[in-house]
């Protein structure tokens, strides 16, 4: 079978992670799979893009992410609308009998059309961007009404819908309910690979330079996003080190803060830096590094953007925990990375972690669930520090085995495949009069697209002359 995924930057975040994971279990049952994307860096993706293990095209990198800071999502729409037209002008849209898109919808109306009659599309819904989009204003809360729409009215061109976890379910359903009327989102459980663990040669020499003989730290791995809550991890062992000094002096603790880190995006930059004000407020002493790693700072705290995958997982398989600190997260993979090298996991008890993370209070414990305030997660990492090696050998083998039976590549390339034959055996999903209308806008869309590079070429080359 001939899959294609359309997925708008191909980076390292745990959305990236899972359309890479799930194209390569697919790619694994003899399945042909290719992903289209409107931006990849090839020195800052997952190494099965970087490796060429999987297939990927870039159409429309040219296009911006962000005008003067704003307007995200409608240069978003614009890329993906762009990157399908593409698709469609090269004949690459009648190659494939399945295209799985994620994160955004708005394509679904003009691929329905486009693609071949017998191909199907489904869409994999990470969390809906209605529940994401800042509204602080009265003006932006106007600006982002029609995209509101947009996105519940497109969804349903979709011939099947699947989402990440049951707490994304319930707000799914909460959030747009005309498509419930027509059908029920499936849950579809994001993968780690559980065979790759080993870490390359040069990394593991990398590593024990930096660390020397003190690998004693809490880990933290995020994208630089406020709503990723990674304050939580700093005040907490800010509070750590002041109750515990004589602890910290012996053992020289450390908090590592790694992740996804694009100096493109605005919010990466400036939160990278409210951090690490944040640290020093709290007396901590904190480095930021990027590139190769030097010899083992005397910092408390340690900034690490953007860092590989074999230092990544490096860094998980020899934490004291993970601190997962998003308190309102849909899914969230990096638990499962955690639990993949047996690392404890401590996290909010709320949203997507409380169905891969098993608490201490449970049978057969993977980690700590604690609700989003310093007093407990303290209580938490105070725990962990002293476990006893049998205790810690117990959590560690229990969360090998959570992830192997419910989160690998193999049981999530068996969901998809299962999804996908179920939708090849169903009838293309029903057009509504109101999707004409958005086909209408979307079309109005490429001829601006097309309008729009010609107009500000003319202005920019008028401009050139009159300096002239």
């Amino acid at each position: 079978m001939n899959i294609a995924f359309v997925h708008p930057d191909l980076g390292i975040g745990g959305a990236e992670r899972l359309v890479v994971d799930a194209a390569c279990s697919l790619q694994k049952i003899e399945n042909q799979v290719i992903i289209y994307t409107s931006h990849c860096d090839k020195t800052h993706c997952f190494e099965e893009i970087k490796n060429d293990e999987i297939e990927s095209m870039v159409f429309g990198d040219f296009l911006p992410t962000q005008i003067a800071g704003r307007f995200s999502i409608l240069c978003a729409i614009i890329r993906q609308a762009w990157l399908i037209l593409r698709l469609a002008l090269s004949g690459k849209i009648k190659e494939h009998d399945v295209f799985i898109v994620d994160q955004l919808s708005f394509c679904l109306p003009i691929l329905h059309y486009l693609k071949r009659s017998d191909a199907r599309i489904l869409f994999y819904c990470h969390f809906p961007d209605l529940k994401l989009a800042s509204r602080d204003t009265t003006l932006r809360s106007i600006y982002r009404k029609p995209f509101d729409l947009l996105e519940q009215y497109t969804t349903i061109c979709a011939d099947r819908v699947v989402v990440n976890s049951n707490f994304t379910k319930g707000i799914f359903k909460e959030t747009f309910p005309i498509i419930s009327k027509y059908y029920e989102p499936t849950v579809l459980y994001p993968c780690v690979d559980t065979e790759a663990s080993s870490i390359d040669d040069t990394t593991e020499e990398e590593m024990k330079e930096f660390f020397h003989s003190n690998e004693r730290f809490f880990l933290s791995v995020n994208r630089f996003e406020r709503a990723k809550n990674i304050s939580l991890a700093i005040r907490v062992f800010a509070k750590l080190k002041k109750e515990n000094l004589q602890f910290f002096k012996e053992n020289r603790l450390k908090l590592i803060v790694a992740g996804g880190y694009d100096s493109r995006v605005r919010e990466n930059v400036e939160h990278l830096i409210e951090l690490e004000d944040l640290a020093r407020s709290l007396g901590l002493k904190v480095i930021s590094i990027r590139g190769r790693l030097f010899s083992y700072p005397a910092s408390d705290v340690i900034f690490l953007p953007s860092v590989s995958s074999d230092i990544k997982d490096y860094l998980i398989s020899k934490a004291e925990a993970l601190l997962y600190t998003p308190g309102f997260e849909h899914f969230g993979i990096v638990p499962l990375e955690a639990m993949k090298f047996g690392t404890p996991v401590i996290a909010v008890n709320h949203g997507g972690p409380t169905e891969t993370v098993v608490d201490d209070a449970q049978p057969e414990p993977t980690g700590y669930l604690r609700s989003n305030e310093v007093d407990p997660w303290y209580q938490a990492c105070s725990q962990v520090v002293r476990l006893s090696d049998e205790e810690r050998q117990k959590l560690s083998a229990n969360s090998k085995k959570r992830v192997e039976t419910y989160f690998s590549r193999e049981a999530m390339g068996k969901a998809f495949s299962d999804n996908i034959d179920q939708m090849l055996t169903e009838p293309t999903s029903d057009r509504f009069s109101y999707e004409k209308l958005i086909d209408i806008f979307f079309v109005l869309g490429l001829v601006l697209l097309n309008v729009i590079p010609i107009v500000v070429a003319g202005y920019t080359f008028k401009r050139m002359r009159g300096d002239n």
